[in-house]
């Protein structure tokens, strides 16, 4: 595999992680469970808001480990 090979299907890959992931925030209201899952956290106090969705970011990490890893050994 030449070295424009490779760049080019490293820029595939990254290109459709961008537009995935553009789909997801504009889409984000129509999917019910994205940031409302049991682990993540929100605490609203006074004037202050903290929101840190723990479980929505593990569950995306897996599905996006498991997508690279499929695409990258295909080599």
């Amino acid at each position: 595999m030449s070295e424009w090979s490779a760049i080019g299907r490293a820029l595939v890959v990254v290109g459709s992680v961008a537009v995935i992931m553009g789909l997801i925030f504009v889409f984000h209201d129509r999917i019910p469970f994205l940031g409302k899952l049991p682990g993540d956290f929100f605490v609203k106090k006074n004037n202050t808001t903290f929101y840190f969705p723990l479980t929505t970011m593990l569950i995306i990490s897996v599905i996006l480990t498991i997508l690279l890893n499929l695409f990258g050994r295909s080599k």
